[in-house]
């Protein structure tokens, strides 16, 4: 190996270049082109964390060369336009290797792919396989077995949430945080996540990234983003199998034989998830193939379940992949906007078993959100079993059925239309109604009927009239609202309601 070396982008985002001088103690002058510079101050710009996870690799190799016999150099052409445009198909890794073998030096990269390319143009090379490192890093030294999340600001005081979904408290956990401390953390989770091929970006958007870390997920915000650098880190403090949930018999066997549609809901931190996570292994303790289509991928499942994340940024491309793949079912973990309703759609019409795990503190709230992107008649197709999870626990459990009546509240025959009733799984009892109503989709609650009663005048039209009706006493006569229906038979049968004049006093007929 020669005394003169270019490093590759990703040996310094990481940080493997430090444990290689370390390790082989490098001697001699190591380049970082501008090619490099310029990506990670892209990447930095767009407030993205591994750009300045780069600078701060650059900054300690600078520290080093103060102590190793090294001299880092900042050379090479700056890239442009076409370069930027295609560095997703090397347009940035080309500039590199051309660096490299201008000077002749040496290229290091722990890109396969950019390895791979150098030693077929005749550049001399060295691949550095990433070192996973199995260490405590600095925020998980504020989670206790019993804590579900931390939330850390800068000039805030760290808070905890501890206890069990749906019983836990807000715990503060040390003293405020500085941009540095916390500038710190964000830098050593890139770092880890780089070297860790478990772990993975999952989201990186300008001022956002998303990591998926083990059982950890974490979130990192910025401006102009969030109006201050934060991290969010989300741990499942516990793992359930189905047998740990209060299933009825006849929950079980509609799980068991007939629900190919079901949607999991529950507010944020209920547990959903982790009922989602028993469900699916228990279906594949069934010998049933199961996957999971998931963005952030952090359900903690067995390995023999695939889990998928968006292909290309595009559940559309995942599900076309799965129904080449044929699963007897698929996981829709945190369903969220428009078009994951409409994947979910077009897979369950296409036969396949899905269960959707969906935000909502009522499960008719789940339901609704699917009003808009499919008729409502095809919905209890779509879906035929809806459970909600509050607390950790099965609260509520739906079943759909569509049919065509004269929905509650009207009386008239010609008024049928195709309605879905929602009724309570266990009791069978009807609790909503959906239906069209002119160019309204409606969803009626039905409660309870109370039957009261009514006396005097009242009583005596309750038992004449049909429909609904209104009566009040004005300047010494009784004013009564009907439908033109009941209108119409009032006419019809004078005679009666004469009768009911010559008791309580005049009556005068308007319709509503």
């Amino acid at each position: 190996m020669n005394n003169v070396y270019v490093c590759d982008t990703s040996v310094i985002i990481d940080g493997r270049i430090l444990d290689l001088i370390k390790k082989e103690k490098l001697t001699g002058k190591i380049y970082i082109t501008n090619a490099t510079i310029a990506e990670l101050e892209h990447q930095a710009n767009e407030h993205k964390e591994i750009g300045f996870a780069g600078f701060k690799t650059i900054k300690h190799l600078r520290e080093l060369s103060a102590e190793c016999d090294i001299e880092i150099l900042v050379e090479g052409e700056r890239p442009k336009k076409h370069h930027i445009e295609y560095a997703g198909k090397g347009g940035m890794d080309a500039l590199i290797r051309d660096f490299a073998k201008q000077i002749g030096g040496t290229l290091i990269t722990g890109d396969k792919v950019q390895h791979e390319a150098a030693e077929a143009e005749g550049i001399q090379t060295t691949y550095l396989r990433a070192v996973e490192e199995i260490k405590e890093l600095l925020f998980e030294n504020y989670f206790t077995p019993e804590t579900m999340s931390i939330h850390l600001k800068e000039n805030c005081k760290p808070l905890g949430k501890r206890g069990m979904p749906g019983r836990f408290e807000l715990t503060e956990l040390g003293k405020k945080l500085t941009i540095t401390e916390l500038r710190k953390m964000g830098e050593e989770i890139v770092e880890h996540t780089e070297r860790n091929k478990e772990y993975s970006f999952e989201i990186e958007k300008e001022g956002a990234s998303v990591i998926q870390m083990g059982l950890y997920r974490i979130v990192i915000s910025k401006r102009p983003f969030s109006d201050g650098f934060e991290i969010t880190v989300v741990k499942p403090i516990t793992k359930l199998g189905l047998d740990d949930y209060e299933i009825s018999s006849k929950l079980m066997q509609r799980l068991e034989e007939k629900a190919e549609g079901i949607v999991v809901c529950g507010p944020p931190g209920s547990g959903k998830s982790t009922f989602a996570t028993a469900l699916a292994e228990y279906y594949h303790s069934k010998k049933k193939i199961v996957k999971t289509m998931e963005n952030p991928r952090d359900m903690r499942v067995i390995d023999e379940i695939t889990q998928y994340t968006a292909l290309e940024g595009s559940f559309e491309n995942t599900k076309d992949v799965l129904l080449l793949v044929r699963p007897d079912y698929t996981f829709y973990d945190e369903m969220r906007q428009t078009r994951d309703f409409s994947v979910f759609v077009d897979m369950r019409l296409s036969g396949v078993g899905l269960v959707g795990v969906v935000h909502g503190s009522r499960a008719i709230d789940a339901i609704q959100r699917f009003i808009g992107k499919v008729d409502l008649g095809v919905i209890p197709q779509v879906i035929d079993t809806v459970i909600l999870i509050d607390g950790g626990r099965i609260a509520k459990v739906y079943e759909l059925e569509h049919l065509v009546k004269v929905p509650s509240g009207m009386t008239e025959k010609d008024l049928a239309r195709p309605v879905v009733e929602v009724r309570e799984f266990e009791t069978g009892k009807v609790e909503f109604e959906m239906y069209k109503f002119g160019e309204e989709t409606i969803v009626l609650p039905l409660k309870e009927k109370t039957h009261t009663r009514k006396t005097g005048i009242e009583g005596e039209l309750s038992r004449l009239l049909r429909g609904e009706f209104h009566i009040e006493k004005r300047k010494g006569k009784y004013v009564l609202s009907v439908s033109s229906k009941d209108a119409n038979y009032l006419f019809r049968n004078r005679k009666r309601l004469r009768r009911i004049e010559n008791r309580y006093g005049p009556i005068e007929i308007e319709e509503f």
